[in-house]
């Protein structure tokens, strides 16, 4: 895995099985972004069952079962929407085909778990959102920026428990090493990628919706720029947006490609919460210039200030919240209204913006 550029980023976490061997069984199919290794990864150590793996790349099968050696390698999608064992299926599409997989797989009867960003077009949105009515089956999204980041989790149970009081303001950044000449042609494609602020400001949107405890946003303001990537005139190296949540808090975001080569990793993520008893700051990945640790957490309220390392502490319980919810039908780990909203909302964000430069 590579935390340098991101690509296969796999966080390690406190293995607490909520199943028993072979109850869970689940598959992975399109391997076309890294990000399939921390699904399977957390599914795994909440207990689940990988038994198959597929992809039309035998070169991306090939190194996907060298980290986990003990799947079967299926001979098409269809032989695992055939298996009537399989009760999620987990996938990495291009952006642009992640809906229409999710379609295909719930139609077959199973859950459905998909990278970010879930969609492209508001299209492809609604046809899920039919679809899961129609099959009662779950399209998940892994938003990986709060849901596989201790300090982003920790955050979540500190809000609960009220330690800042109602919280009125979310401010994030999610900086990306761009690293070119390692990405597939797909990611230069907005066809295909969907846009800097469906892609990766679908983290920072949904981060929103959770921390502020929004059902519904609306965009204010959002742009976008390509500044210094001539050579991919496609290629959105810069975005941000303003959002209002439906119980007047706000959002500001941004996000780009422009992590120094000297940063010891992708992405120096951040994330500011104000509350009206409190603020907390994530630095999520890193401590820049003092510590190569992420998932340090910043926190000051009435009862003063106190900085956490969470590195190994607190885990990731959405990945056992969302087995025990394919299997109860319940919606613990993330309700499906949620999911949608954040989708919904990534995509007006990307609709609405203003080109501020297009080299």
């Amino acid at each position: 895995m590579s935390s340098k550029d991101g690509m296969n980023y796999a966080p390690k976490g406190k293995p607490n099985p909520v199943v028993k061997e072979g109850e869970f069984p689940f598959a992975a199919v399109a391997l076309d972004h890294g990000h399939i290794y921390g699904m399977c990864n957390g599914l795994v150590e909440a207990g689940a069952t990988l038994k198959w793996v597929y992809d039309p790349d035998e070169k991306k099968v090939e190194d996907f079962i060298k980290t986990f050696p003990g799947v079967q390698k299926a001979e098409s999608l269809d032989q695992i929407l055939d298996d009537e064992s399989i009760k999620l299926i987990a996938a990495a599409a291009i952006p642009s085909e992640r809906g229409p997989l999710g379609v295909k797989v719930m139609k077959a009867g199973k859950d459905y778990f998909t990278d970010k960003t879930p969609f492209t077009t508001m299209a492809q949105l609604e046809e899920a959102k039919q679809v899961v009515e129609e099959t009662g089956q779950k399209y998940m999204v892994y938003f990986s920026e709060r849901l596989h980041v201790e300090g982003a989790v920790f955050a979540g149970d500190l809000i609960k428990e009220g330690a800042i009081g109602r919280v009125i303001q979310v401010t994030g950044f999610g900086p990306h090493r761009l690293n070119a000449p390692s990405r597939p042609d797909w990611f230069f494609n907005k066809e295909q990628y969907g846009g800097i602020l469906c892609d990766i400001g679908s983290h920072q949107i949904e981060q929103f919706l959770y921390y502020a405890g929004c059902a519904d946003a609306e965009i204010l303001h959002s742009k976008v720029a390509n500044y210094n990537n001539p050579d991919y005139p496609e290629l959105e190296d810069y975005g941000d947006a303003t959002l209002r949540g439906d119980n007047g808090a706000t959002q500001y975001f941004r996000v780009d490609w422009f992590t120094p080569d000297g940063l010891r990793t992708w992405g120096d993520g951040r994330t500011f919460i104000i509350g009206t008893e409190g603020t907390i700051e994530i630095r999520k990945y890193i401590d820049v210039a003092r510590e190569a640790t992420g998932d340090h957490l910043f926190l000051v309220n009435k009862d003063g200030e106190k900085h956490y390392e969470l590195s190994g502490k607190v885990g990731f319980p959405f990945f056992g919240q969302l087995i025990l919810d394919c299997i109860h039908r319940t919606e613990n780990a993330m309700t499906q209204a949620h999911a949608f909203k954040a989708a919904e909302l990534c995509l007006r964000a990307q609709e609405q913006a203003i080109v501020v430069s297009q080299r």
